[in-house]
């Protein structure tokens, strides 16, 4: 099958509704500021009513990210998520859709709202999130199409959406059908409250060859393994995988495939505005590296300068146009 897309994304479909407030909202809706909140439709209705004007919306969601970014690299993205059949699912599609993604999954008709995700903004940059996770969390096999999946390079997956028994099975389905059509399946492991929950069905998938490649943050393979450093997670991970990429901050990123470390430095950056949507933007850059063909190295070059974009201002999507950037620093072709 002729490839479609060059990185085919599922996960969490989200619409992201930003808002700079004032310390004194925060305190009025009763809110614990710096953490997420998860909270039913009522809650973020009563909310959204009562936000300044100003707000931001756009379509959200680690996955979703990851495939936007992707996009701005000028590849082929592809997203599978859910929404509901309301005003706030067609802006998620439209917004998709603007910005060169391909998104075609069917909406949901009865039942759960949209997703949302309310981020407040307090004049420090702390961000205060109150999510209400609604009919992305309806995602079932039925949803994944093998058109889709055999026509892509890589399928790649949030473990944000591993806790919803249906979407689990989705995903499975999804690997099973890029193994069948000489495909790639790659996973991240989301953050480590994610792998404290399924530490060992993460494991199960590594070493089942269910996942090709594991994307996870240097935090998320410590706890992964339970280790007290990185370099006891990583000599176990050689055992379970055979290809990882693995960021580290302000210490750059490493791959390890077939048992041997490649390490970049990180793209330096003059001030870090939001770390949101780092993980989610060097996963665009190092699965689009991968599609595409390139060495290990020059992947995770490009993931490292995806992140540094992204860092520099609020919101978890690109604001520059990557293939620009990443074509300046000889990562891509004209």
């Amino acid at each position: 099958m002729q490839t479609r897309f060059d990185v085919l994304t599922i996960g969490n479909a989200i619409v992201d509704v930003l808002s700079r407030v004032e310390e004194d909202f925060i305190v009025s809706q009763g809110l614990k500021k710096g953490i997420m909140h998860l909270i039913d439709a009522d809650r973020m209705n009563f909310f959204y009513e009562r936000l300044p004007v100003g707000v931001q919306e756009i379509s959200g969601g680690s996955a979703a990210n990851t495939a936007a970014g992707v996009a701005s690299l000028g590849g082929r993205g592809a997203f599978v998520g859910k929404v509901a059949a309301d005003d706030w699912g067609r802006f998620f599609a439209k917004d998709m859709h603007r910005i060169g993604c391909h998104f075609e999954t069917p909406m949901l008709e009865h039942g759960s709202e949209t997703a949302r995700s309310m981020i407040l903004i307090t004049p420090d940059g702390e961000r205060t999130m109150n999510t209400y996770l609604g009919a992305c969390q309806e995602l079932t096999v039925n949803d994944i199409i093998e058109d889709e999946i055999g026509g892509s390079a890589i399928t790649f997956m949030e473990g944000y959406l591993w806790d919803p028994p249906e979407a689990k099975r989705a995903f499975v389905k999804a690997a099973e059908l890029a193994h069948k059509h000489g495909r790639s399946a790659a996973i991240t492991l989301s953050d480590p409250f994610c792998v404290d929950r399924f530490r060992t069905e993460f494991i199960d998938l590594l070493r089942s060859g269910t996942i090709d490649t594991l994307l996870a943050n240097e935090e998320e393979l410590i706890s992964l393994y339970q280790t007290a450093t990185l370099d006891e997670a990583v000599t176990a991970l050689k055992a379970d995988c055979n290809r990882a990429a693995i960021t580290r901050g302000a210490n750059g990123a490493m791959t390890v495939v077939d048992g041997e470390v490649t390490e970049v430095p990180v793209y330096p950056v003059e001030t870090v505005e939001d770390a949101t949507g780092a993980g989610d933007l060097f996963a665009s850059g190092f699965l689009y590296g991968l599609a595409t063909g390139r060495r290990h190295h020059d992947a995770l070059a490009l993931g490292c300068l995806c992140a540094a974009e992204v860092i520099t201002h609020v919101g978890a999507r690109p604001v520059a146009h990557l293939k620009t950037l990443a074509t300046k620093e000889g990562l891509l072709g004209g």
